[in-house]
């Protein structure tokens, strides 16, 4: 039976960073204290450095998901619109 995957918060590891990063302190032993991989942390350590928002979480959608989600959503509704439109001429034919 595989292993589920851990999942840690963005302050756990915004936590853990610190703490490797302290004067007194090296990562494999922080990683240790912690009880999780070394490579891991180093990991989250590049990407606090490299990304402005690291750590987004699972709620955070990136710009192109939300594009082409809401370009799905209006390519939907468009159609609605127009089918709405067409019905709406039909029965004004049948009524005169």
């Amino acid at each position: 039976m595989p292993q589920q995957r851990k999942s840690h918060t963005a302050e756990f590891k915004l936590e853990a960073i610190r703490l490797a990063q302290r004067p007194d302190s090296s990562v494999p032993a922080t990683a240790k204290a912690l009880g999780i991989h070394r490579q891991m942390l180093y990991a989250w350590i590049r990407e606090h450095k490299e990304k402005e928002n690291a750590f987004p979480g699972k709620g955070v959608v990136s710009r192109d998901e939300e594009l082409h989600r809401l370009r799905q959503d209006l390519k939907r509704v468009t159609e609605e619109r127009d089918f709405l439109k067409k019905t709406a001429a039909f029965f004004a034919k049948e009524l005169k």
